[in-house]
């Protein structure tokens, strides 16, 4: 059985840890911190995350604990001068059943990461910080603070931006830090304000820099940030001196968490070395604008998790994961720019921020059903007549062979898909409206067990 060590017990080695527990690999989380995080942090889950956590087996608990994008009010010298979102709300397709970004604060959603690890007998070992590597050939060891020494076939080092792995191996971590830009991020209680809303309060002199609160559901907080001056200090008199200074009439009666922010663009010059990977922040840190951070680290986990368990195309997810993040941190900054320059754009999010569009392709390739290309979804009926969607084929650590207007081959998770009225032996679910048809009839696809072509 493959064993794995994952150094980091953020959004990142959870979904890690999920992946890979389903597979039957024997995996361990450890986290020096002695504590979970209780701030909000990444609270935009962007629609491909969503897709990946239908998959792992946490969808239904973050919609139930979480909310759709509020509409914002925006105060002017304390009067309401507009209402916006951040994206337009976009109905489901068969092809894209989860279209718009969810909120929820990352202390939550760690949460059910971590209640869905502990459902294969997993949890995050506190307190426990990796402090010493070395590799060959057949494996990694590693020494704990507690003490311990142990092998274990892979490490992955998803330890955040300061990464401990990242650094051992000596790994660049190119790109910059603007020291001339502060943000102070927090949850607070603020009285008054309804939470069905988000709120953006600036003065008429400078519209485009002022102080936004957030709604963080079912916590009673909002998620706040304001640029933070020389010589202020992280607290709630600073919040609220940010925000009387805006007119804005709030009362902040707690502050639950908060950090200091300053732009940090940086990127791994490697995602791999030898049997070691870097994953989320530990490999690539970007700004807050465009809520990518957290969902791009879960989908670095999406995309490792299945190589780990087969010990198979471990060569590609540094080719196709670093490609990705180099694009995404390429978005977040150009809407940062935007937002530093008083942009009005730079708070509207497009579909490029939503995930959808990642393709692992070669760049060389043309036409469809390409290898790397996202798989269809739509929605189908079993032999039986039951209503499904080809994405519940796909759900589970295993590739899918879908076979277009033809039998299917004679292996597990195969099938033929067929138009109305149609029958082949073996199993096979019928296109009720075409969907699918209209691009792959007469072809035969493999499923990445990520839910890319193969």
């Amino acid at each position: 059985m493959v064993n794995v060590l994952i150094a980091g017990g953020g959004p990142t080695g959870l979904t890690l840890g999920i992946d890979l527990a389903r597979r039957g690999v024997d995996v361990r989380i450890v986290d020096k911190a002695t504590t979970y995080c209780g701030g909000s942090r990444g609270d935009g889950i962007q629609p491909r995350t969503l897709e990946v956590f239908e998959d792992i087996g946490v969808l239904d608990a973050v919609l139930a604990a979480g909310s759709p994008q509020p509409t914002f009010r925006a105060y002017v010298d304390g009067r309401l001068v507009a209402e916006r979102r951040m994206s337009e709300s976009r109905e489901p397709t068969p092809a894209v059943p989860y279209p718009n970004p969810w909120v929820l604060g990352q202390a939550r959603t760690e949460g059910i990461l971590r209640e869905r690890l502990a459902e294969f007998g997993v949890r995050v070992e506190l307190g426990t910080e990796l402090i010493g590597l070395s590799q060959n050939d057949d494996g990694v060891t590693v020494t704990l603070s507690t003490g311990e020494t142990s092998r274990f076939d892979y490490l992955v080092g998803a330890d955040g931006g300061g990464s401990f792995v990242r650094k051992a191996l000596g790994v660049a971590f190119e790109g910059t830090t603007d020291e001339s830009i502060r943000m102070l991020l927090g949850d607070v209680r603020a009285k008054g304000l309804d939470p069905a809303y988000g709120y953006w309060f600036a003065r008429a002199s400078d519209p485009m820099s002022g102080t936004m609160l957030s709604p963080l559901p079912g916590t009673g907080l909002f998620q706040f940030g304001t640029p933070l001056v020389n010589g202020h200090d992280a607290s709630l008199a600073t919040l609220q001196g940010n925000l009387d200074a805006l007119s804005a009439g709030v009362r902040l009666t707690e502050l639950t968490w908060s950090t200091v922010w300053r732009p940090n663009v940086r990127l791994a010059r490697r995602f791999r070395v030898g049997r070691v990977f870097l994953a989320g922040d530990a490999a690539h840190v970007h700004p807050p604008t465009g809520g990518q951070g957290l969902n791009t680290g879960v989908q670095d986990a999406y995309n490792l998790g299945w190589k780990l368990a087969s010990q198979s195309d471990l060569d590609t997810y540094e080719t196709e994961r670093r490609e990705v993040a180099a694009r995404v941190l390429g978005v977040s900054s150009t809407l940062l720019r935007k937002h530093t320059e008083g942009d009005a754009e730079a708070h509207q999010r497009g579909e490029e921020t939503f995930g959808l569009d990642i393709s692992y392709r070669s760049p060389s390739a043309s036409g469809e059903l390409v290898p790397g290309d996202r798989a269809p979804d739509a929605p189908v009926v079993d032999a039986n007549g039951k209503p499904i969607r080809l994405f519940d084929l796909f759900r589970g650590p295993h590739f899918t062979h879908l076979a277009f207007g033809e039998p299917a081959p004679a292996e597990p998770h195969a099938y033929a898909v067929l138009r109305p009225g149609a029958r082949v032996a073996g199993p096979f679910v019928v296109d009720v409206n075409g969907h699918a048809f209209a691009a792959y009839e007469g072809t035969s696809v493999l499923v990445r067990p990520d839910g890319y072509l193969r």
